[in-house]
């Protein structure tokens, strides 16, 4: 037994219709995204298997999680627990979140907002978790995949769904492949992959995960995996330009 990660990006926002709409703070989806969720939740065929509903506090995810996920035929129901270490990478207006006061108004008993540090996971420009460099960014990335181990269970069959961001899904993925010049992830909007844990016994300190074959084949098809020597390489050089334009408030 072994639990399955299926890890989403969120569905489109207004932010991602324009650089200047970069600027909009934690902004919704747009009528695009929420039929994008309504695809989603028609394609995806584990809606039976789900015990846990995981995303980023972020409204944009959340909405994606309620949309697409919400109110299914499996064990999974709300609260869906959200992660403030799921968050987007860069210290933009548009991947900053809200208070937890005004999450919890909003979404009321649909978020669990337990774990995300008020106050402190809206900080990207000081000394926090959430400053967008490199280190921390791998740090909060292994520290999500070890609460999604625990959360899941080691010894268990759970499907778990996690919607967080496309710039995020390669650290916590560790896989930087396809990413186009001049973007920062190769993720479609509400796109979702199948991972699982790659230590079975859950000893791994990093909690690792790897994409299962179902997935893959129905991505990619018969195509061959990369060697870990090219995944290495493909990672030094997305996150040489990925990672330097993050601290959008340093060139200000």
């Amino acid at each position: 037994m072994t639990p399955t990660i299926h890890l989403v990006r969120h569905a489109q926002g207004y932010h991602n219709l324009s650089v200047e709409n970069e600027q909009m703070r934690d902004p919704d989806l747009t009528p695009l995204g929420e039929q994008q969720c309504r695809d989603l939740r028609a394609a995806f065929p584990h809606h039976g298997r789900l015990t846990h509903l995981v995303a980023s506090p972020m409204r944009r995810t959340l909405y994606t999680c309620i949309l697409a996920f919400g109110d299914g035929p499996g064990p999974a129901a709300y609260p869906i627990t959200a992660l403030d270490t799921l968050q987007e990478l860069s210290d933009q207006p548009s991947d900053t979140g809200s208070s937890v006061a005004a999450l919890a108004e909003e979404f009321g008993a649909k978020a669990d907002l337990s774990r995300v540090r008020d106050g402190v996971w809206t900080d990207k420009m000081s000394d926090t978790p959430f400053e967008p460099t490199k280190a921390k960014i791998e740090v909060r990335a292994r520290e999500a995949r070890r609460v999604l181990r625990d959360l899941a269970g080691i010894n268990s069959d759970d499907h778990i769904v996690v919607v967080t961001h496309g710039a995020f899904l390669h650290f916590l993925t560790d896989e930087f492949q396809d990413i186009p010049n001049g973007n920062a992830t190769s993720w479609k909007n509400c796109e979702y992959r199948s991972y699982q844990f790659v230590d079975p016994t859950g000893a791994d300190d990093s909690a690792a995960i790897l994409e299962t074959d179902e997935s893959w084949q129905r991505r990619r098809g018969d195509e061959p995996r990369l060697s870990k020597h090219d995944l290495d390489e493909l990672r030094t050089v997305a996150q040489s330009r990925i990672v330097p334009k993050l601290k959008a408030s340093a060139n200000l």
